[in-house]
């Protein structure tokens, strides 16, 4: 499965990268700066200045905001800086901040479409609600000939919110409590699940009054600890930022991807990431906003442009410069290594390219040191020294067999875990990054933080998925996909953490392409429509 998905994403990623930045570079271009210019418009609005509470519509502009930003405000800010920052290098961050910038004007299009040609849907009971998204400006904007790509992409974008939104929600969770207490991933996917259940079935209006809580909240938190951290280690700041700016465009630090000259790499894990944790051009986020209650499409769109800012160049900055001010990105941590982990992966040692572990025989091991030109690693990146005992006093010699996940030394012991030291990514690394510089606190808070987003961006995605199921199948599609959905978290939850970030890195190229393409020959309406608004409140 990963040598499908690595085909499939190494072909789609020139071409997502390409598209994103191009569109968002148009937009910006064609919208006049929008980002910038009506950036404190957008504060205003989602303050509750303009409300009106007889508009069509579910939500306020405050909880469709807040909707919208709990799915985007979690595991991306948490552990997706840190797999930038592992595979990319820091200049990866440099790349998540111009996807973000050039995103805002993305998103501000995105979701004044979607406000624009949102429709209104009855259920059973004769409750209305309403639905918006892409799939409903491809068709209608579009015209009925595009109705194919309209349905290609209502497809994707159910893939993203069973993978994206959840499953990888999920497995971070579980990966996190895991390395924390050693819980098994299945019991912390079962509680997450029963949580994440209970929620959905309530609904939009619920999720609206739990993310309204939840999402400004967590947020504060986060941010608030991270401020901290690098207010203790302030020295290392600047240099930290030269360093992000200095790899952007001539990567020589990563630990697992980068190399000299590797500008590619560290432009695709910047955007990659970057467009993984502020979804501009993804399509999701129009989906909550097209709930809001207003008349005006076009005062939701600069509510929408809000969100990069919020999420990739505030608080995913925090989290890049906690992770490079205390060093904890080139550093390593004792690891248990055992070798059933879905962690675990074998490397050739030059190029650090991972190998199917059921394809190799054995790997000699001498004094703890690997003599093979493939190489057991953790996170990709080769371990050092191997030790049989945990306090790593006795290094391990034998054969380590990866097809039969165990190690037997030269007195013919087997050993299905081994012990050494090994460096982090994903959530685990940002923990190891708070708990640096705030001790047992950070901790703390980077745990509650992952529980809080990776809950909280689950159930926001169960509506985004809940609209396009809607769109393909009707009303009576809601109760199937919810139960399918609520499945798909558990199983997120069990499965390898390389796998399900692939499988939703697919997901959201498949998504993203057509929407981009969308937004490209809508954007003479979305200035029609910006021009049209801003008009009266000037008049």
């Amino acid at each position: 499965m990963e040598f499908v998905l690595d085909f499939l994403n190494q072909h789609l990623e020139k071409v997502l990268i390409v598209a994103l930045l191009g569109t968002g570079l148009f937009l910006t271009l064609r919208l006049g700066l929008i980002q910038f210019r009506k950036f404190f418009h957008g504060i205003a609005v989602v303050s509750g200045k303009y409300d009106d509470p007889n508009a069509e519509g579910d939500v306020t502009h405050f909880q469709a905001l807040t909707t919208a930003l709990s799915a985007t405000v979690g595991i991306g800010n948490i552990a997706g800086v840190a797999i930038a920052i592992h595979w990319g290098g820091p200049g990866a961050v440099f790349w998540m901040w111009v996807t973000a910038l050039l995103g805002m004007a993305t998103k501000f299009s995105e979701v004044t479409l979607a406000q624009h040609f949102r429709v209104t849907v009855k259920d059973k009971n004769g409750n209305s609600s309403v639905s918006g998204g892409p799939m409903y400006y491809i068709e209608k904007g579009l015209g009925k000939k595009w109705k194919p790509v309209a349905v290609f992409f209502a497809v994707a974008l159910i893939l993203m919110a069973m993978i994206s939104g959840n499953a990888i929600q999920a497995n971070t969770l579980a990966d996190l409590v895991e390395t924390l207490f050693d819980i098994p991933a299945f019991a912390t996917g079962m509680i997450s699940t029963a949580i994440v259940g209970l929620v959905i079935i309530g609904g939009i209006g619920r999720i609206g009054k739990v993310t309204s809580i939840l999402a400004p909240s967590m947020a504060a938190l986060y941010v608030g600890a991270g401020l901290i951290a690098i207010f203790l280690n302030h020295e290392a700041v600047i240099p930290s930022i030269n360093l992000i700016f200095s790899e952007a465009f001539n990567p020589t630090a990563g630990i697992a991807g980068t190399g000299t000259g590797a500008f590619l790499q560290t432009l695709m894990w910047g955007v990659r990431r970057g467009l993984f944790s502020n979804e501009a051009g993804q399509g999701s986020a129009p989906i909550a906003h097209s709930a809001a209650k207003t008349k005006e499409p076009v005062s939701e769109g600069v509510v929408a442009l809000l969100e990069p800012f919020i999420d990739t160049i505030v608080i995913c900055s925090i989290t890049a410069l906690v992770i490079l001010t205390t060093g904890v990105w080139k550093q390593t941590t004792p690891t248990d290594f055992n070798l059933s982990a879905s962690d675990i992966t074998y490397v050739y040692k030059v190029d650090n390219s991972i190998v199917p572990g059921e394809s190799l025989e054995f790997i000699l091991i001498e004094n703890g040191i690997q003599k093979s030109d493939v190489q057991l690693a953790w996170h990709e990146v080769a371990v050092e020294k191997l030790f049989i005992d945990k306090e790593m006093s006795v290094p391990f010699s034998g054969k380590l067999n990866p097809s039969l996940k165990n190690a037997i030394d030269k007195n013919s012991i087997t050993y299905t875990t081994l012990y050494g030291k090994a460096v982090e990514n994903s959530a685990p690394l940002t923990m190891f990054a708070y708990e640096s510089a705030l001790g047992n606190f950070g901790v703390m808070v980077v745990l509650l933080c992952v529980v809080l987003f990776a809950i909280s961006t689950a159930i926001s995605w169960s509506y985004y998925g809940d609209r396009c199921a809607i769109y393909l199948f009707g009303e009576r599609a809601i109760l199937p996909y919810r139960a399918i959905y609520v499945t798909m978290h558990f199983v997120g939850a069990i499965l390898s953490l390389n796998v399900i970030w692939k499988l939703g890195d697919l997901a959201m190229a498949l998504g993203t392409i057509p929407n981009v393409i969308a937004l490209i020959m809508l954007s003479g309406l979305v200035r029609k429509l910006t021009k049209d608004y801003f008009g009266k409140k000037d008049s």
